[in-house]
């Protein structure tokens, strides 16, 4: 085994792509050549391209790949859809390709956007009498607006903009801590530059205009200004999806009635809705869909989900994002979800596959993306449940992650092909693969 001796680096960031790859390999990898060579081919030859996805972060060495895979056969509000979706758990684009189709059959999914309200924050430490804070905000609110109007004036003729600023009392609890709770729309862009260069300016006068506010004592204006920044929480930028069919159109075979389907479908969502521990396994799978969705389109997966789970939390208690009942011998499966989704800046303009994804969609607004994104997440959960329900979960994902494992042990296209065929009447498990790869392979020396 290898002992390494590492030492800092101090510049790293100002070497060239070359010198950091050399400083790297040569720092931590035993075969320093083989681990460049890795780095190298997923190089894309288009040097152009090549700088365009070097330059989206710092210190890039290397791009890192991940299946852009679609699902067809969408239809949402009477449009059909073929949904893109970057993800690299195997099963995710077949689960959600065979409840389009399923849905499709019954009249597609219906969708709505609920609200479009995103929220930022100045938190900010105030040491002094609440009610000429008070008094000093409401008088400052429109100096905070007018200050803005430079960063606002292209959201606002489009129609978006600064909807309302709050003074919110948190002294209850950390001590003398207050906030400007500020909600905005930002129309088809996801907005956080928007927010925050608004939040930073808010910030700015706030502090400013203290200074010289005659009812503050000399401690009470000096406020100290925490930080300036959006949430990733949006409970009122809301998506709702929903499908819908009579009982009795449920059912796909003969072995199971679309009522006995609906009642064990509903028990397994009602589990969700009570049991934490079933409840984010519950909706892991739901944002299999949403995420591989928003990646593909540009959108921060990483923002999306932290404001989702803080969502399935908002009664107190992780709970299922998705809900199902039966009435009048209809079926309703349905989710309410916030997403703040954007068509315009960040990636959405610069990455081509992004480009190509969004032509994909009909070049949708972000109300229309919220809605793409919201019925992804639906359609993966209605799968998952339908295969925990009957035939349980491995059998599909198995017989999906078979290729994997064949991949793992470098099976030729040969070995493949037979081991496919032979394991669509066999149980896959991982040394019912290898198993048989291995007899495979000592049938072929004899």
């Amino acid at each position: 085994m290898r002992v390494f001796m590492i030492k800092s680096i101090t510049g790293f960031s100002k070497l060239s792509k070359s010198k950091k790859i050399d400083w790297i390999v040569d720092t931590y990898f035993s075969n320093a050549e083989e681990a460049k060579g890795i780095l190298k081919q997923y190089w894309n030859t288009n040097n152009n391209l090549q700088q365009l996805h070097d330059e989206f972060i710092e210190n890039t060495i290397t791009n890192y790949y991940l299946p852009l895979g679609v699902a067809p056969n969408f239809l949402i509000n009477d449009t059909l859809y073929t949904i893109p979706m970057a993800i690299e758990e195997s099963s995710v684009v077949a689960a959600a390709s065979k409840a389009a189709k399923f849905w499709l059959e019954r009249g597609g999914f219906k969708t709505e956007v609920i609200s479009t309200t995103k929220i930022g924050q100045v938190h900010f430490i105030y040491k002094g009498d609440f009610d000429k804070l008070n008094k000093f905000f409401n008088q400052v609110k429109s100096r905070l607006i007018d200050d803005t109007e430079a960063i606002t004036k292209n959201m606002t003729k489009r129609g978006g903009g600064i909807l309302e600023i709050e003074l919110r009392n948190k002294t209850s609890d950390i001590d003398n801590y207050y906030q400007l709770h500020t909600s905005f729309e930002t129309l088809d862009a996801m907005g956080a530059n928007f927010i925050n260069s608004c939040l930073e300016q808010f910030a700015k006068t706030f502090k400013q205009e203290a200074l010289s506010f005659d009812l503050f004592s000399e401690e009470e204006k000096q406020i100290e200004i925490v930080m300036s920044i959006l949430s990733n929480y949006v409970p009122d930028c809301l998506v709702r999806a929903e499908v819908s069919c009579n009982v009795e159109d449920l059912s796909e075979n003969a072995t199971i009635s679309g009522e006995a389907f609906a009642n064990k479908f509903i028990q397994a969502v009602q589990i969700a809705e009570v049991e934490p521990y079933r409840a984010v396994t519950h909706n892991k799978g739901i944002m299999n869909g949403i995420d591989a969705v928003v990646l593909a389109t540009g959108n921060d997966f990483r923002a999306v989900e932290a404001g989702v789970h803080a969502y399935a939390s908002r009664h107190g208690k992780y709970s299922s994002l998705t809900h199902a009942k039966v009435e009048n011998g209809i079926f309703t499966f349905w989710m309410e979800i916030p997403l703040a989704l954007g068509t315009v800046g960040g990636l959405t303009g610069l990455h081509p596959l992004v480009k190509l994804a969004l032509e994909l969609l009909h070049k949708p607004s972000a109300k229309e993306l919220m809605q793409i994104v919201a019925v992804a997440g639906l359609a993966q959960n209605f799968a998952a449940l339908r295969s925990l329900t009957t035939t349980g979960i491995q059998e599909g994902h198995m017989k999906m992650h078979l290729m994997n494992i064949l991949n793992q042990f470098e099976a030729n296209n040969t070995e493949k092909e037979i081991l496919t065929k032979y394991f669509k009447k066999n149980t896959v498990t991982h040394n019912a693969v290898i198993e048989a790869l291995n007899k495979l392979r000592v049938s072929n020396e004899n």
